[in-house]
């Protein structure tokens, strides 16, 4: 059998993703925004602690907070202290006060006795066991010391980070500036949604998909549209796209071998490698780089732009906007409920869908229709069922790793 090693001319996908990835400088621009617009953005520089977390220390419970004395299990109640109040009389040894979750500990107490554990007779509370020292007390900068670092430059914002943020009472922060990318698509042959379909057009889908993956990532995107196979306008685009854009996405006109005027374009302005990848789909990928911008090239079938945008551009776009560290693509594995076909020499990711069967184990359901142009399967797909390079067909029951789209 034939595996990638003996396929002449196929790069590894894992080698694409190590030569892109080793290429790329990421955007070091910087803007200040608040915290409330930072959602998904990259931070640019540490950001520590100007305060204690928590600032004083505090109850952990509703109960009682008292100074600890070995003889005697009744204390004296001397007063109550609630959330937001401070106690400022010192207790002694046998006074306590009643105390509501995270108010401050009264000076003198050193332990909290949560209030299932007391009874009460006026002024007198007694306890079902010994108090503990330090019992169900929150230490001051327990959680967060001042001059921590709580997050760090190329950190990616979820929304408890800004929540994080808020809770130290910082407004603003320094991000890397979001990514501008500009997208376009090469042919004669296609045209725009809503225009009259004519006979040996198809309309144009994959800048559709393109755009609206970069959008739901805060990338600023500049399209370019349609444009024709004419070498002219074709290089007007790309220097356009080159001096607005940190990166250009093309779909169209990198198949080798292919009488297109995009190679040609691209080797003129800039330094571009065509690459024949062991993958399918998307064996034909273009990478390179313009005097402004990184150029990624997409083979023109929708569902090899898709799978290689995915497997190929995102990893590249998430190191150029500053990410710190590139996030592997997640795997499971999971029990095929049917054979996969495949031949040995390129990585295969196949359309699925992945469910939990009665017994609660993961299971995949590849589809039938795995060709580059059905669109509609991956659609309807929820992964991939990333099949290695050297393998063949895979029986029905044995375990494959997916990807959730």
């Amino acid at each position: 059998m034939n595996d990638v090693c003996n396929a002449p001319g196929l790069l590894p996908i894992e080698t694409a993703i190590q030569n892109i990835l080793g290429s790329i400088t990421p955007v070091k621009d910087v803007e200040t925004i608040t915290i409330m617009q930072s959602v998904d953005r990259v931070l640019a520089s540490d950001v520590k602690s100007t305060i204690n977390v928590p600032a004083h220390n505090n109850s952990a419970m509703d109960g009682y907070a008292l100074c600890i004395s070995d003889k005697s299990l009744t204390y004296t109640q001397v007063g109550s202290v609630f959330a937001g109040q401070v106690f400022e009389e010192t207790l002694t040894p046998g006074q306590c006060v009643r105390i509501m979750t995270g108010a401050a500990i009264a000076p003198g107490a050193n332990g909290v006795v949560m209030q299932e554990n007391a009874s009460v007779d006026g002024d007198k509370i007694t306890f079902t066991a010994q108090p503990e020292l330090n019992e169900n007390v929150r230490f001051a900068g327990e959680d967060i010391a001042i001059d921590d670092v709580i997050l760090k430059a190329g950190d990616k914002l979820k929304a408890v980070d800004v929540g994080l943020l808020a809770s130290l009472g910082i407004a603003n922060i320094d991000v890397v500036r979001n990514l501008k990318i500009a997208v376009l698509s090469t042919g004669d042959e296609l045209i725009e949604p809503g225009q009259p379909l004519m006979q040996g057009a198809i309309f144009e889908s994959n800048r559709a998909v393109i755009i609206s993956a970069l959008q739901q990532k805060n990338i600023d995107v500049l399209d370019l549209g349609i444009i024709p196979d004419d070498k002219e306008l074709i290089t007007n685009a790309f220097l356009k796209a080159n001096e607005l854009a940190d990166a250009v996405i093309s779909s169209g006109g990198v198949s080798v071998g292919e009488a297109d005027f995009t190679k040609e374009v691209l080797n003129e302005i800039g330094e571009i490698h065509f690459w024949k990848i062991a993958m399918k789909p998307g064996k034909p990928f273009a990478f390179g780089k313009l005097s402004n911008s990184y150029f990624f090239g997409l083979p023109g079938n929708p569902v090899s732009a898709a799978v290689t945008f995915n497997q190929l551009v995102e990893p590249a776009l998430q190191k150029l906007s500053g990410l710190g560290e590139v996030n592997p693509k997640m795997r499971f594995n999971a029990v095929t409920t049917s054979v996969i076909k495949k031949r040995p020499g390129r990585a295969d990711f196949q359309r699925g869908t992945a469910t939990i069967n009665e017994q609660g184990d993961l299971v995949v359901a590849p589809f039938n229709k795995q060709g580059s142009g059905v669109l509609s399967s991956l659609s309807k797909a929820n992964c991939l069922i990333v099949v290695p390079a050297q393998s063949g067909n895979i029986e029905k029951g044995a375990t494959v790793s997916i990807e959730l789209l």
